[in-house]
């Protein structure tokens, strides 16, 4: 059943520069500016994450696009999963994959996912304030999903399942009317001729109905969920670890950053009982105290052995056999920003995608 497996990589296309980043954040901002910034808040915290054999890129180049999916195919990645930016016909970040839609040497397949979410000064601290805002409405439904059509679903790269185009919503929750866009979605499809679409949504964010309920033909585990870990009664409670910085000063830490066991968290998720409709999701590390300067969530002792046993659990234990789209999602190719990666780093070099093709193969 494992070579039946069709493992996605989430994949973020912020390494480029645009104006609108240039007039938030600075000019020349990419998701390198945090990356390189980011130092370490406690004795043994692994900081900044920076990469090696693929270096600092930028995701206009072919050369650069090229070589990430020369490597995500060698290690057995099946495709990779964009994130998609759309704000009321205004597009985000589209660059990276339009040029790849344009060229024929970039053949590897690929599925987009609407981060359908504000753009809020969060990386600053300052969420409440909006940089670009989400507004549903019917209009906008029949706009997006006819740009979906015209541009992405028609290509012959593009992830299907059964012949129908995946598409995948980050957090339906925010919707006004989700049922509404699910079925404009549906028919504008079909009045394009693309026919049947085979939507799916992320679990996250304490939202975790059945996706048939909501409208959608499956959903999507996301990892990691750090709301529950387990104690040492083995008992599911909420727990925030808080550490002192050891170094130049004896002051506490931001009391808001969350540190967390990445074994013992990887222990926890193993018990878990999988459900047939949710594609399993696992994640290699996670640490986004680049972006934040507070509130950072913080896997501790992440190593690709406890990754790779991890992924030897789903791909053994998960019921493929009842499951259609035998989609597995990685979260992330390159989500460098969140300490969260496949790509090769200077501290790990290829390890955790050797510890994917070990465990694939």
């Amino acid at each position: 059943m494992a070579n039946k497996i069709k493992p996605i990589a989430i994949y973020l296309p912020q390494f480029h520069p645009i104006p609108e980043n240039d007039e938030w954040w600075g000019k020349g901002f990419t998701e390198w500016t945090n990356v390189t910034k980011a130092r370490p808040r406690f004795k043994g915290h692994y900081q900044p994450h920076l990469p090696s054999d693929l270096g600092f890129y930028d995701l206009r180049l072919e050369e650069s696009r090229l070589a990430q999916e020369s490597l995500a195919k060698e290690y057995g990645i099946y495709g990779f999963c964009y994130y998609h930016y759309w704000f009321n016909g205004k597009k985000m970040l589209q660059e990276p994959i339009e040029r790849k839609l344009k060229n024929s040497k970039e053949d590897f397949p690929f599925m987009l996912c609407w981060a359908n979410e504000n753009w809020t000064r969060a990386w600053d601290g300052q969420d409440k304030e909006v940089l670009m805002l989400q507004d549903y409405n019917d209009d906008d439904d029949i706009k997006h999903m006819t740009y979906l059509c015209d541009t992405f679903f028609n290509d012959p790269r593009y992830i299907r399942h059964e012949g129908k185009p995946v598409f995948i919503v980050y957090r339906p929750k925010l919707f006004k009317n989700l049922n509404k866009t699910l079925e404009t979605w549906r028919s504008i499809a079909k009045e394009k001729g693309i026919g049947e679409l085979h939507l799916g949504y992320m679990q996250s964010f304490d939202y975790f109905e059945d996706p048939q309920i909501l409208g959608f033909d499956f959903a999507v585990e996301f990892q990691p969920k750090f709301d529950i870990i387990l104690n040492s009664e083995n008992k599911l409670i909420k727990k925030i670890l808080k550490i002192r910085n050891k170094f130049k000063s004896k002051k506490k830490i931001s009391e808001e950053d969350k540190i967390i066991d990445f074994k013992k968290f990887t222990e926890n998720q193993i018990k878990k009982e999988f459900k047939t409709n949710v594609s399993p999701s696992l994640t290699p590390m996670w640490d986004n105290s680049a972006r934040r300067k507070t509130n950072a969530y913080i896997f501790k002792n992440s190593t690709p052995a406890i990754y790779g046993n991890w992924l030897s659990h789903i791909i053994k234990n998960y019921p493929w056999n009842k499951n259609s789209e035998k989609f597995l999602f990685i979260n992330a190719w390159n989500e460098w920003a969140e300490g969260n990666h496949l790509e090769p780093c200077q501290k790990w070099g290829m390890k955790y995608l050797e510890a994917t093709k070990k465990n694939l193969e």
